[in-house]
């Protein structure tokens, strides 16, 4: 048993990939024999964990409304542009908290909306504790931007946004870049990064290009994301018995141009319309709020029971994610674990997960027509059995828990050793 206290730290439990990724290891540390616990400031969750800055009525309450507000006051200091921004107004002082003094470590994950600001972060310097930071998204080293697109303002110090109004050298995205830079000075800051793109972008940027990164992968549960028969997936969960299956997950809204929605309209429409061929989509956007995908679809709605999620994976012949943009994202993760081969585009940390035309079908560029070719590569391939095979291999090698957590268990000791 290893005597070691590790205090998680997210917004949300459970909520978003960030929120998954934070449990998910959390649950993966304590199967190790880690005192590992992930605390949150809100839970939308109908039986939320005890863990929960916010869990008492008033405070319940009053964080909802920061967060509401927060984002209200933020569109009015932005352009309409379809990139998420955070403006920190609001956050907690939660150096008092007994949970945190006892810890050996404290590691942060996403800590927006509400939560943590740079002046709260700083507030940490007073426990004189090691702090791992794993990085979800960029908006750690940028002034406010969660995706970066081409922009390269973060290498030095943001200003001139072209996301704020009033763009100037010293506009808000400096001023927030600027404090963000007073409150990691004096942290002991480790930075893990899930993926070699991640840690290339922390390096380059103006905060983070001297500090400690470590690449280690997110995790999820390889006994629940796991192969089933194809057949009885399919008859469960009342989809075609001899259709060729394409999956996708949740649709995003009008502020997520990063997830490729309309490519992925658009590689549809060049891979045509097939007898064989259906799409079938998960994720939380109504039916009626789907576009026209050239292909007959089949909306599965929100799904939150993961053994429920890792039947849709089964039961598909491919899983397609458009985005142009990722770090890590949970769901090509699942996928591959249930043995389902996954199209995506190069981009991010998606070539961490997914190897050419051996577990999948890495797409150029943002070319939908990249996208489609994938799609009909793998449909039109001979041996998907040895794609499954691959697929699962790939995951149990690198992104089980318990190499996930030894990886993070090695770091962890060695954090407090140096400091010994």
């Amino acid at each position: 048993m290893i005597v070691l206290k590790v205090v998680h730290l997210n917004s949300y439990e459970n909520n978003g990939g960030a929120g998954r990724a934070a449990s998910r290891l959390v649950g993966a540390l304590q199967q190790e024999g880690l005192d590992a616990s992930l605390w949150v400031n809100y839970s939308f969750e109908a039986q939320a964990s005890q863990h929960n800055f916010s869990k008492a009525l008033l405070p319940n309450f009053f964080t909802a409304v920061q967060i509401i507000l927060e984002r209200i006051l933020t569109k009015t200091r932005i352009k309409s542009v379809k990139t998420p921004f955070s403006i920190p107004f609001f956050g907690k002082d939660i150096s008092r908290y007994p949970v945190l003094k006892e810890a050996d470590i404290i590691h942060l994950h996403w800590i927006n909306h509400a939560f943590l600001r740079p002046v709260d972060l700083a507030k940490l310097q007073k426990l004189n504790k090691p702090i791992v930071w794993t990085f979800h998204d960029s908006n750690a080293f940028t002034g406010g931007c969660h995706v970066r697109y081409a922009c390269t303002h973060f290498e030095q110090s943001c200003g001139n946004c072209p996301i704020v109004k009033l763009p100037a050298p010293q506009d808000l995205s400096h001023h927030i870049w600027k404090a963000k830079k007073q409150a990691y000075t004096g942290l002991a800051l480790q930075v893990i990064a899930p993926s070699q793109w991640m840690a290339q972008s922390a390096k380059r940027s103006g905060l983070f290009a001297e500090s400690p990164i470590h690449i280690i992968p997110n995790t999820l549960n390889t006994q629940v994301f796991s192969p089933s028969n194809k057949a009885l997936a399919r008859e469960k969960l009342g989809l075609p018995a001899n259709a060729f299956l394409i999956l996708s997950g949740f649709m995003p809204s009008a502020n997520d141009k990063h997830k490729g929605a309309d490519l992925l309209v658009e590689a549809l429409r060049i891979f045509g319309q097939s007898d064989s061929a259906e799409l079938v989509i998960f994720g939380n956007r109504r039916a009626g709020d789907l576009p026209d995908f050239n292909l007959n679809t089949i909306f599965l709605g929100t799904i939150n029971e993961e053994k429920k999620l890792a039947l849709c994976y089964a039961a598909a012949d491919v899983f397609v994610t458009p985005s142009i943009e990722d770090n890590l994202p949970n769901t090509v993760l699942e996928s591959l674990a249930c043995g389902t081969p996954v199209v995506a585009f190069t981009t991010g940390g998606i070539p961490d997960m997914v190897v050419h035309q051996q577990n999948g079908y890495l797409a150029q560029g943002a070319s939908p027509e990249e996208l489609a070719n994938g799609l009909a590569w793998i449909k039109n391939h001979t041996d998907k059995a040895s794609l499954a095979t691959v697929a699962r291999k790939t995951v149990l090698a690198t992104f089980s828990e318990s190499v996930v957590a030894q990886q993070h268990i090695k770091l962890y000791q060695s954090i407090l050793n140096s400091r010994a």
